[in-house]
């Protein structure tokens, strides 16, 4: 979720505008936003977001967030045409200006001037920033790696680099994500080789998943497909939006056809390869509703998939969850542990040490990661002569220059939940209720009152998720009771003024709830409501 402030001079830019996804945590949602209340109450002074690529935690957010900023866009053009599909979606293109700077190219924004510096990556178009600044420039990297055989796209060669480093870099504001990693992250042309070695050996159908977004990954699998001679489907709308979006920005010009999924089924399983999403576990995706055949796609014993991806930290129950599905099945299945299945797009201790000689800067900002890779970063560098370092937490407020790098405040940050349609506070009132109902459950209390206060009846209880089960009734016959009793006690008084009735209410409340807790030591919502008789 990635949102980079740079300010001086009174103005600020922001760099990338990116999203992360929910876990259980939040129940219901699937997509988490930045809180952006620091710009926003700075809105007048806020000139541009710049983007460095179209990872969806880089650009995710433009879609729910960018009108409200009324901040022109700047990005390069494969880059730019991702953003502006989530802009047609989203029904908002005609609000947002989107502004498609070249390859290596450079504009101005106030006392900023930016140049887009290519670096290699998992997407097409991976940049770094070159930030000039009245106090000195900084190059902030975005997500990056060193890859000798790039299949797509040109990176900066370590020449064009040095030279940037030779005209003096005040801070180098780094990707900070694979530093524990001693070697080096490796070329996708390895990866077409495993795969191609694991491919060749499969004697029925073959799945691959990856990320949607790695096109060079997609580059890689078409020709693996034409390598061991089968013939390529594709499952996943992202899938078909990436290829898409690339072919039109000048890549994958030489991607093999592709067959639909009745022809997949229909020839001979020896003859085919699919890519799916969904590698991460994902529900909705395509390799998820395939394991559950619940996909026209179907696999069966003696197939393979392989996870040509790294396991994201967290998402081991759900990737689990599809192997079980797969394991039942007789299902193979491959991952980077078993093959060289997969490169990572992130620099390893090598490749940052490399780019600390090239670039020399005087400040290390570690950004892109846990707080242990950043500080681990920070560390690293200055053994390596990184002259200073800091280590920040979200809404440090970091001095660079002059006199920096010193943290000289701290600016309040959070997050949002994407509910449905709506945008909330993921610490708000809506998102507390549903996790306390979730771990507590829910009862509802419904009383009678008569114009004298007197109990009309039994009251009435709505359970939902309160641990009764098979004492349901017996429960229900109590807390029943219980509230009667706490009604009898309030005497008749409790109908007769707002105030004595919202004391009555609490009092049933509280009454209901310790005979919840002493059944299942569980303090469930309980609400209650009063009807006049």
């Amino acid at each position: 979720m990635n949102v980079n402030l740079y300010g001086t001079q009174g103005k600020w830019v922001m760099v990338d505008l990116g999203l992360t996804f929910a876990d259980p945590g939040y129940p219901g949602v699937e997509l988490i936003l930045p809180d952006l209340s620091f710009i926003e109450e700075r809105a007048e002074d806020l000139l541009g977001v710049v983007l460095t690529h179209g990872h969806e935690d880089h650009i995710g957010a433009i879609p729910y967030l960018a009108a409200d900023l009324g901040v022109p866009l700047y990005a390069t053009r494969f880059t730019a045409a991702l953003i502006q599909g989530k802009l047609d979606e989203e029904g908002i293109a005609d609000k947002v200006t989107l502004n498609v700077i070249e390859n290596e190219g450079s504009f101005q924004l106030g006392p900023f001037g930016f140049t887009y510096v290519p670096l290699a990556h998992s997407i097409p178009e991976g940049n770094a920033l070159l930030i000039d600044t009245p106090h000195g420039r900084i190059f902030h990297t975005g997500d990056w790696k060193i890859d000798e055989e790039p299949l797509l796209g040109q990176p900066s060669t370590a020449a064009e680099l040095t030279a940037i480093g030779d005209k003096g870099v005040l801070a180098l504001v780094c990707d900070s994500t694979n530093v524990f990693n001693e070697e080096a992250s490796g070329s996708e042309a390895d990866v077409r080789k495993g795969l191609d070695e694991v491919i060749a050996a499969c004697k029925a159908r073959v799945l691959v998943t990856t990320f949607a977004s790695n096109a060079a990954r997609l580059q890689t699998l078409g020709e693996v497909a034409q390598d061991t001679g089968r013939k390529l489907c594709v499952a996943g709308r992202s899938l078909d939006r990436i290829i898409r979006v690339a072919k039109a920005s000048g890549y994958l010009q030489h991607f093999p056809p592709l067959i639909d999924v009745d022809e997949a089924m229909s020839l001979p399983p020896r003859e085919v390869m699919i890519i799916a999403t969904g590698g991460q576990g994902e529900a909705r995706a395509a390799l998820s509703r395939i394991a559950f055949d619940n996909h026209p796609i179907k696999l069966s014993a003696g197939d393979t998939v392989v996870f040509s991806s790294k396991q994201i930290p967290g998402n081991e129950i759900a990737i689990g969850r599809i192997q079980n599905a797969l394991a039942a099945k007789r299902i193979d299945m491959v991952t980077d542990r078993q093959a060289e299945v997969h490169v990572s797009g992130h620099p390893g201790r090598p490749e940052l040490r490399a780019m600390y000689e090239w670039i020399r800067p005087e400040i290390i900002l570690p950004v892109h990661g846990e707080l242990r890779h950043m500080a681990e970063q920070a560390r690293f560098a200055k053994g390596l002569g990184v002259p200073h370092g800091i280590v920040q937490s979200n809404g440090t407020v970091v001095r660079l220059a002059p006199d920096g790098p010193a943290a000289i405040g701290h600016e309040r940050v959070g997050r949002l939940v994407l509910d449905g349609d709506v945008i909330l506070p993921a610490d708000g009132s809506t998102m507390n209720e549903r996790r306390r109902t979730g771990l507590y459950g829910y009862i509802g209390v419904t009383i009678a009152l008569d114009g004298k206060g007197q109990l009309r009846g039994e009251p009435s209880l709505q359970l939902q998720g309160v641990p009764v089960e098979e004492d349901r009734e017996d429960f229900l016959a109590d807390a029943c009771e219980a509230a009667a009793g706490a009604v009898a006690k309030a005497g008749k008084g409790g109908a007769r003024n707002g105030g004595d009735e919202a004391k009555l209410k609490e009092a049933v409340r509280l009454a209901v709830r310790r005979r919840a807790t002493a059944w299942t030591g569980k303090k469930p919502v309980v609400e209650v409501a009063i009807i006049r008789i």
